[in-house]
Formats: C-alpha cells, sequence, structure tokens
C-alpha cells in the first residue's frame, strides 16, 4: 500500500511539472545504484557488472576502423546494412536452428531496443504482459514506458527457475498479449529446456500471444540445454540477440531482432524514430564477428564455465546456496540465512570488505535474500570476493 501511496504522489507531481509519468515514476535500476556506490573505491572488487572482462576481438575492432578509414560513416539503411542482415540470417539458421530471410533480421542499438522495438510494435497501451519474476530489471521500465501492466510470474529454486504452466495460466487474461521469456536467464542463469519451451509455446498458442524471447546469452550455454523457442514453433515468436555478451562488444551497442515475415516490416519502421540506424563502423564490426573465427566465443564460454566451477567450489558447505548456473555469467546466491535485506546485505558488503555485489532486490520481489555475483571477472577476483562474502556472513 505505501509503494501505490508513493507512486501515485510521484505522478501526480510528475503530471504537475509537465512530465511523462510514465517515465518519471520509474524507479532507479538497483544494478546502477550499486555500481554507483561502488565508482571511485579503490580496490574494489567488482563482481556486479554483466561485462566480459575480454577485450572485443582484435579484428573486430579492425573492422570498425577499417570501415571508418573508407567512408562508411554515414547513414545507413534503418534496418541494417544487407551484408550484415544476410549474416545474420546464416547465424540464426547455423547456430538457432531455424530459418529465416535476411528480411526478418533487425539490426538493432543493442539487444535492450530489440527488446523496446519489438514490444513496440506487437502491444498497445494498456495491454497485459508476462514478465518473469526475478528478471532483468529493463524488462519491467520497458512495459512501465510503454503503458503496459506487468503481470509477473514466478522464477522459483523449488521449480528450476523454470516458467510453471499452472501459473502461467493463473495470470493470462483477455487483456494479455505478450509473454516475454529469457533463456538462459539473467540474473539466475537458468536455461529452458527443449521440453519445457514446447509447453511454453503451446501455452502461447492457445491463449493468441505473441512470444518475446530474449536471448542475448544464447552463445554461453554450459550444458547444452539451449534452445531458441523460434526452433520449434517460429509463428508467434520475436527474438532479441546481442552481440554484447557473446563478443564483449557491450560498449558497441548492437545487438538484432528476427520477427516472423508479418512482423518484420513494422518492427523494422521503428527503428527511423527510434535511432535513424545503428552507427556504420559498429555494425561493419558485427559483420566482422558475426563471420569472423568463433574460437573466440567457445574460449570464452569455457572460461565462464571454469569460473562457475570454481564459484562453486568455495561455496560449497556454507549456509550461502548457490544455484549452478547452466548458462549466462551469474551466480545467484541464496543468502535468507543471514537475516538481512538483500540491499542491505550488499551494501555491507561494499562498505565493509569492499566486495561489489547486485542485491536481488534489483531484480523483483522475488529476488529479496539472494545476491547476483557476475562471472564476467577474473577466478582469482571472484574466489576472493566470495571468501569475504562468507567473512561478512560469519560475523552477523
Amino acid at each position: 500500500m505505501r509503494v501505490m501511496v508513493h507512486c501515485q504522489r510521484m505522478n501526480d507531481e510528475a503530471r504537475r511539472a509537465g512530465l511523462n509519468p510514465a517515465v518519471a515514476g520509474m524507479a532507479r535500476s538497483g544494478i546502477r545504484e550499486i555500481m554507483d556506490a561502488a565508482w571511485g573505491r579503490p580496490g574494489a572488487i567488482r563482481l556486479e557488472v554483466g561485462e566480459p572482462d575480454f577485450p572485443t576481438p582484435a579484428h573486430v575492432v579492425e573492422a570498425a576502423h577499417l570501415a571508418a578509414l573508407e567512408g562508411n560513416t554515414g547513414y545507413q539503411p534503418s534496418a541494417g546494412i544487407p551484408q550484415l542482415r544476410e549474416a545474420l540470417a546464416v547465424k540464426v539458421r547455423e547456430r538457432n536452428g531455424y530459418t529465416v530471410t535476411p528480411q526478418q533480421t533487425i539490426v538493432t542499438q543493442g539487444g535492450v531496443e530489440a527488446l523496446y522495438a519489438s514490444l513496440l510494435t506487437l502491444t498497445q497501451p494498456g495491454d497485459e504482459i508476462l514478465l518473469p519474476d526475478p528478471a532483468w530489471p529493463n524488462f519491467l521500465l520497458i512495459s512501465q514506458m510503454l503503458n503496459l501492466r506487468a503481470m509477473t510470474y514466478p522464477l522459483t529454486a523449488d521449480a528450476g527457475y523454470q516458467p510453471e504452466l499452472e501459473t502461467l495460466e493463473a495470470l493470462v487474461s483477455a487483456r494479455t498479449s505478450v509473454i516475454v521469456i529469457n533463456s538462459p536467464s539473467n540474473p539466475v542463469g537458468a536455461v529452458i529446456g527443449r521440453a519445457r519451451m514446447t509447453e511454453l509455446l503451446a501455452f502461447t498458442e492457445r491463449h493468441g500471444l505473441w512470444m518475446v524471447s530474449d536471448e542475448c546469452y544464447d552463445e554461453i550455454d554450459f550444458d547444452g540445454g539451449f534452445v531458441s523457442p523460434a526452433s520449434i514453433a517460429p509463428e508467434r515468436v520475436v527474438s532479441a540477440y546481442s552481440f554484447s555478451k557473446t563478443y564483449a562488444m557491450t560498449g558497441w551497442r548492437i545487438g538484432y531482432a528476427v520477427a516472423p515475415p508479418e512482423v518484420a516490416p513494422t518492427l523494422a519502421k521503428c527503428q527511423e524514430p527510434i535511432i535513424s540506424c545503428v552507427n556504420a563502423p559498429t555494425q561493419y564490426a558485427a559483420l566482422a564477428a558475426v563471420t569472423g573465427p568463433q574460437y573466440v566465443v567457445t574460449e570464452m564460454r569455457q572460461a565462464y564455465r571454469e569460473r562457475r566451477g570454481v564459484a562453486l567450489s568455495v561455496l560449497k558447505g556454507s549456509e550461502l546456496r548457490p544455484f549452478a548456473p547452466q548458462g549466462a555469467f551469474y551466480l545467484w546466491v541464496d543468502a535468507r540465512s543471514t537475516g538481512l535485506p538483500s540491499r542491505e546485505l550488499a551494501m555491507r558488503l561494499l562498505e565493509e570488505r569492499n566486495v561489489v555485489v547486485v542485491p536481488g532486490s534489483a531484480f523483483g520481489a522475488r529476488g529479496e535474500g539472494f545476491l547476483r555475483v557476475s562471472l564476467a571477472s577474473s577466478a582469482e577476483s571472484i574466489v576472493e570476493g566470495l571468501r569475504r562474502l562468507l567473512d561478512l556472513t560469519a560475523s552477523l
């Protein structure tokens, strides 16, 4: 009730100031809050950022440099340069297991803009959408900006952090238009296998919904269980991908959406008023990444897999119970045994042990009591950070 009153007060104040209440009333990202609190702290062990600690591959950087030198610095087609769209269609066929045309691929300003444009295309203000909880907070922020009503479905340890059909059936209504899924997931690292994905697609078909599939960690799959839903039933699936995690290109800001033929042209039209186009050198860099040697992806994935093992071994036998991630590069740690709210625990870890992790509450109500630890840091940093976390919890 207190939260509702606070939100209503913020909305009223925004209207009086002539601001958009949907934007003015958005909560600040808990991830950014902890990052800002840690900014400039000497010697801090940074285990909060979902950013590869590897450099962008040299041949990718060189491709952008060459593109700029050759004068490829002007406006580009809103949906992406043809060579890149063709290469992405090949990638989707060979690595994600379903066939699309280049016209079904739309180059976007990172994976987040692919998700924004997809939801903008598939919904109308006032629609209900089904969002996971815990989940990447931008799902909720995007839905608020688009004036959608978010209905969250719980992801629990008992269910292996998999969407449960019984819960979804209880949430869906005549106003529901989209279900958002994320596999491999941020913050948990869970992967939705083929059997459950098939059930989710049947649910989508049964209720006439669109599925928006966040697959930005599609190539960071440790145990071989990942499946793209469009490889099973492509008719009502729009998928979002990113170069950020796969190729260590977070700052380049490039991703792409893949949509059915009847959706792709409308989604592509969104690009002009939102971003005009992705900058040209970055598109040539992405082309080099997706068509060039892929051993860099294999090496990074193997490093994350090894760090997963190291992290799990440090916490083995402790009261902090980690979920063994099947993909992505995060460790989801159950810290409810401490009795502290996750934000307080994360802040104390920062202030008293100089270690930065993200409180689970940043990812939704059902993240309370958990911490997200990034495995996109060196093994040495992960070991030392987790040891300091254990030291802190032992002193409580």
